[in-house]
């Protein structure tokens, strides 16, 4: 590519958010919504309304199953025992979604640096990734410097363990945070509308460079962009 200063630099790097944008993990997350309502004697909740609030994490399952939100008294109770059977069955109906698998194979044949920066706990974090067999180069949840997106860090720290300029490396996510964590970083930022986006959201409104409606569209843009 040219040195066009309009336009952006040529992409060296990948970083994906996990749940909702490389990984359809919402179908374990709401089997295990399910079984706690039913545990606590109440009505499951349709897939489709469990799916929208995936990628707003375990505070917001449990607000949408129990009404109970953070700080309130059985919140944190009902959190870990939510989280808890999730652990049961992290990939029992997971997988990486059809047809970013051969995206991935494409960078590791390349090779192009990839890797993922989540809010999700490093516990569940490594054993749905050891479950589906996903090998990322770099690898970073909350923990690691005790911030989450919109935090920028946890993206710069991603882009230095791959040794990639910020400005060369592209952030693919499925929720605000992570176009804004991505603008924050220096990067360049992609929305994998095919994600866990609500009904009400308007990701045009989020600054992202491209938004992709389904996977074939992410992969062909991203393969326009590599270097």
């Amino acid at each position: 590519m040219d040195s066009d200063t309009q336009q952006p630099s040529a992409v060296r790097a990948v970083l994906f958010d996990l749940d909702g944008t490389l990984v359809d993990s919402a179908p374990d997350l709401a089997a295990a919504l399910n079984r706690l309502l039913v545990e606590e004697g109440k009505a499951e909740l349709p897939y489709a309304v469990i799916r929208d609030q995936v990628s707003n994490g375990g505070n917001a399952l449990v607000e949408l199953g129990f009404g109970v939100k953070l700080g309130e008294p059985n919140q944190p109770e009902l959190r870990q025992r939510l989280l808890n059977l999730y652990q049961e069955n992290v990939a029992e109906h997971s997988s990486i979604f059809t047809g970013l698998e051969e995206l991935l194979k494409e960078f590791d044949r390349q090779p192009v640096p990839w890797g993922i920066v989540t809010n999700k706990p490093r516990i569940y974090t490594d054993l749905l990734l050891r479950e589906l067999r996903i090998n990322a180069a770099a690898v970073v949840c909350p923990e690691d410097l005790g911030v989450s997106k919109p935090d920028p860090a946890p993206l710069l720290l991603a882009a230095r363990q791959l040794a990639t300029p910020p400005e060369q490396c592209l952030y693919v996510g499925d929720h605000v945070r992570d176009i804004e964590a991505g603008r924050r970083a220096g990067m360049q930022t992609l929305v994998a509308g095919f994600g866990y986006i609500g009904i009400h959201e308007q990701p045009s409104s989020w600054g992202a460079d491209f938004i992709a409606n389904t996977v074939p569209e992410l992969n062909a843009w991203i393969r326009q962009r590599i270097a």
